[in-house]
Formats: C-alpha cells, sequence, structure tokens
C-alpha cells in the first residue's frame, strides 16, 4: 500500500496542472500516461529524464516536477510497484495452515484484520475457516487489487 501512495503523491506532484486533455480511459499496468496522449512502459518511466519529457509530450516540466520525477523513480527502484502482485493459491495455504494468527490477512494486504484475527486466535478458527472459503472462492481479494495468479 506504501507504494501506491508513495507511486500517486509522486504523479501528483510531476502532473499536477497538466493540460485538461488528459485521458480518463483506464491504462494497463505495464504502462504509464504521461498526459497530452503520450503512454510509455514502466521500463521507460524509470529512465526517463525532463529532456525526453518535453521531446516525448512537447510541454516543459517546471523544477517541482522535475524533483518529482526523480523521487518517484528512485522509490520504484527501490521499491517496484509490481512487487506486491499476490497468489490466491499461496494466500489459501496461509489461511488454511496460519489462518488462526491472521498471516494470509497480512499477505493480502489487510494489516488491521490481521492484528485482529492475532488477538482473538482467528475467532477461534472460525474467522479463518470462513477466509479460507472465501479465497478458495475468490470473494476474498487483495487490498490492492486482483490475484495476480488465480486458482
Amino acid at each position: 500500500m506504501k507504494k501506491i501512495i508513495l507511486l500517486a503523491i509522486g504523479v501528483f506532484i510531476l502532473f499536477s496542472q497538466t493540460s485538461a486533455s488528459v485521458s480518463v480511459a483506464p491504462v494497463p499496468l505495464n504502462m504509464v500516461d504521461l498526459g497530452y496522449g503520450v503512454k510509455i512502459s514502466y521500463e521507460q518511466f524509470l529512465s526517463l529524464s525532463p529532456k525526453e519529457y518535453k521531446r516525448l509530450t512537447g510541454h516543459r516540466l517546471g523544477i517541482k516536477k522535475s524533483i518529482g520525477l526523480k523521487i518517484i523513480q528512485k522509490k520504484l527502484v527501490k521499491q517496484p510497484y509490481f512487487a506486491g502482485e499476490k497468489n490466491q493459491l499461496v494466500a489459501a495455504l496461509l489461511a488454511l495452515f496460519v489462518g488462526f494468527v491472521g498471516v494470509h490477512r497480512f499477505y493480502l494486504g489487510y494489516t488491521w484484520q490481521g492484528i485482529v484475527q492475532i488477538l482473538t486466535l482467528g475467532g477461534l478458527g472460525i474467522w479463518a475457516l470462513i477466509d479460507f472459503i472465501r479465497i478458495l472462492t475468490g470473494d476474498l481479494q487483495p487490498k490492492d487489487g486482483e490475484y495476480d495468479t488465480p486458482l
């Protein structure tokens, strides 16, 4: 979740007050929308310079936005955005074997619920069993999206 928040802050700094023609159509996860109708790959974004941005979009980045770009790139190199992808089988196995301590909830990004499950021993096993069934049916999804590899 921290990665998504950092990415959102950086993107806000970088692209605040850009053209009103920014598309509202969904962009694939491996693409970054620079605005002005320009989309580049995640790898290209990591090496994007202010000069390259101007060449691609025709608009110059100010000092604040240039700094925002560098901050985003450093954070994404340290903690890749796509590192948070979750496997449904792993979540199901965690719920089955250590669900009474809420490990599967931490894995799926539900930290607060994981803490509550530790304190209640997974609702004496009942909550853990319900979560196991919900994971198998696909009803309990990761907090930040869907499973990378479903069952």
